[in-house]
């Protein structure tokens, strides 16, 4: 499935000599939240394209991350591996000065990859990533991050990911009742989702979000604990669906109420006429994390 076109838009290309640290962006971001600090921020997505060239495989962090996510050890990348590739080049992006939103306090609520082809754990990629479509939301502003990685040339992997900027004022629609919620489908697996996801996932993505690996973080941003990086439910989903995937895909999830550390989670999954649906819940409650679709 073809990722959907983008408006035409002029950016001027960027190229870095080597994936940036995430550690001094992750120092920018927290020094963002000072008072008087980033407090003016733009109202256009930045005009710029950040590449990356001849970005390879660490064998040994992929084979951990495939031990953290529940993926086999294989001669192909999984589908979100590009994704932690090239986020290093993402997180430069967004902690600029002429992003529109600060970094932290960002909610990514949906995620799209396409993969054009099996991707091998030995090949040679380019990154390139860029920001679009800024538009309102019920709760504030939401913008498309757009990472594509390509092989000679060609776009092999496309990912979108979607963040929401929560803002005061914004008009809130109307809250669901918890009765109109529909019955979760009938779990296919559970997880118990530990602890030590949010600093194992952290430390193999490069994504180390206080709300995910502190207490005292996770407090600051409204929740009572940690919570599971949305990326790792994703991907662990599609662990679970890894032998039965197809060598070209687009696999598209929005990600409902966090998962809170730690938990038990129920994982249901159903073939349908062009390909899969997907979903997690909480185990108890009923209550949704996550849901996707595949094809």
């Amino acid at each position: 499935m073809a990722a959907a076109a983008e408006s035409p838009q002029t950016r001027r290309t960027v190229v870095l000599p080597a994936m940036p640290a995430t550690g001094a962006l992750y120092r920018r971001a927290l020094t963002g939240l000072l008072p008087g600090v980033g407090s003016r921020r733009a109202d256009t997505p930045p005009d710029v394209e950040l590449t990356v060239r001849g970005a390879t495989v660490d064998r040994s962090h992929l084979a951990e991350y495939d031990r953290v996510c529940g993926f086999r050890l294989t001669e192909t990348l999984p589908a979100t591996y590009p994704h932690i590739m090239g986020f290093p080049l993402a997180l430069r992006l967004m902690t600029a000065s002429d992003f529109p939103f600060p970094l932290i306090g960002l909610v990514h609520v949906g995620n799209r990859i396409t993969v054009h082809r099996p991707i091998g754990a030995d090949e040679t990629l380019d990154f390139a990533v860029h920001a679009t479509d800024l538009r309102p939301h019920d709760r504030g502003r939401q913008l498309d991050v757009i990472l594509t990685g390509s092989v000679d040339g060609t776009v092999v992997w496309h990912g979108v990911s979607t963040y929401l900027s929560r803002e005061r004022g914004a008009t809130v629609g109307a809250r669901r009742d918890p009765g109109d919620r529909p019955a979760p489908p009938a779990p296919t697996a559970r997880w118990r989702v530990e602890p030590r996801v949010g600093t194992d996932y952290a430390r193999v993505s490069g994504d180390h979000n206080p709300i995910h690996t502190s207490r005292a973080g996770a407090r600051l941003l409204g929740f009572p604990r940690p919570i599971a990086h949305g990326m790792w439910s994703k991907a662990r989903c599609l662990a679970a669906l890894a032998p039965r995937l197809p060598d070209a895909y687009t696999v598209d999830v929005s990600f409902k109420l966090p998962v809170p550390l730690p938990a038990t989670v129920a994982f249901s999954a159903g073939t349908t006429g062009t390909g899969w649906e997907f979903a997690l819940h909480d185990a108890r409650s009923g209550k949704p994390h996550l849901t996707g679709t595949l094809m």
